[in-house]
């Protein structure tokens, strides 16, 4: 396993993660709870290091099922993320107090005693103003008092980054969806970033099932042309025999600026699977082929958060 600095935080981390979302059923499939904590052993003993989670994923369950998990994982063996603000599809919640209870209430759900990284979760929702004047010196003041290490935002529109960076300052970000074989557009804000001094994560390297052989969520809202020409991506890589989310899963490990790359998933063999292809040559001929066949929809966004919030949706910036 290669490990990166976060920015500035001294954090190493692997550069693969662990994604709990899985944990918590998000993509639709009952997950078995004793076949999602081995799947998290897999991921621990091949070397990952660094737990993503969120009380949004399962409203809760994720949490739940890692707190249970954590009972026979001494503490030092993982750094530990999770996010607060988004508890439900449409309930958030970025006041101070809310945040400051939100700390508490992750802390006892997975029974730790603090949290490595705390991010403000999917802020596009939210009144960006509010994350700045509530959420922001909340989670700093739990900083102070040892519950959480190092501070940042998660989301989809890539102007909101720059939003909150420009008014205040964060340790970290997550992006999802914006580093992958069919959007490449975070690549445009990694300076930026980097001049912040901001360590930079990406989730979601297969866009959320774009690029796999699975079935999509029933929420993915992707425009129906861009699902489309995924699809003959997937089925192009087929005919030669691969499996494109292997390719998907080692495009975005190449870039040494993105720390690390958050698959979600609760199945030991997907996990076993992607450590394994971790570690295996890249075919930079089919990477080539397969990223010219998506060009005509690359970049291509869709619409999250409040509209004030999403002004780039439809701009790939």
């Amino acid at each position: 396993m290669q490990f990166r600095q976060l920015g500035k935080t001294g954090l190493n981390l692997s550069v693969v993660s662990y994604g709990a979302a899985s944990m918590g059923n998000e993509y639709g499939n009952a997950a078995d709870e004793a076949r999602s904590i081995r799947s998290l052993h897999v991921a621990l003993d091949g070397g990952v290091n660094f737990i993503d989670t969120s009380p949004y994923y399962g409203r809760t369950l994720a949490e739940k099922v890692l707190g249970r998990a954590f009972r026979e994982i001494p503490r030092d063996r993982f750094i530990l993320g999770t996010k607060c603000g988004r508890y439900d599809v449409a309930g958030f919640d970025f006041s101070h107090d809310r945040i400051l209870r939100s700390v508490d209430e992750s802390l006892q759900r997975m029974g730790v005693d603090h949290i490595d990284i705390m991010q403000c979760h999917d802020i596009e929702f939210g009144d960006m103003q509010q994350v700045v004047d509530e959420a922001l010196p909340a989670l700093r003041k739990a900083r102070e008092q040892g519950k959480v290490r190092f501070i940042g935002v998660t989301g989809f529109p890539l102007n909101i980054f720059r939003h909150i960076l420009d008014r205040t300052e964060l340790d970290c970000m997550l992006s999802y969806c914006h580093y992958a074989l069919n959007n490449t557009s975070l690549l445009g804000l990694i300076p930026y970033l980097k001049a912040k001094g901001v360590g930079i994560m990406s989730a979601s390297p297969f866009s959320e099932r774009l690029l796999t052989r699975q079935p999509l969520p029933p929420w993915h809202h992707a425009p129906d042309a861009l699902k489309a020409q995924c699809r003959r991506a997937v089925e192009f890589c087929d005919a030669k025999g691969v499996d494109i989310a292997k390719l998907a899963f080692q495009f975005t490990l190449q870039n040494p600026d993105i720390t690390t790359s958050v698959p979600g998933t609760a199945n030991p063999d997907n996990m076993a699977a992607m450590l394994r292809w971790t570690n295996e040559p890249v075919d930079h001929e089919l990477l080539a082929e397969v990223m010219k066949l998506l060009e005509p929809t690359k970049n291509v966004l869709w619409r999250v958060g409040r509209q004030e919030n999403s002004v780039d949706w439809d701009a790939g910036l």
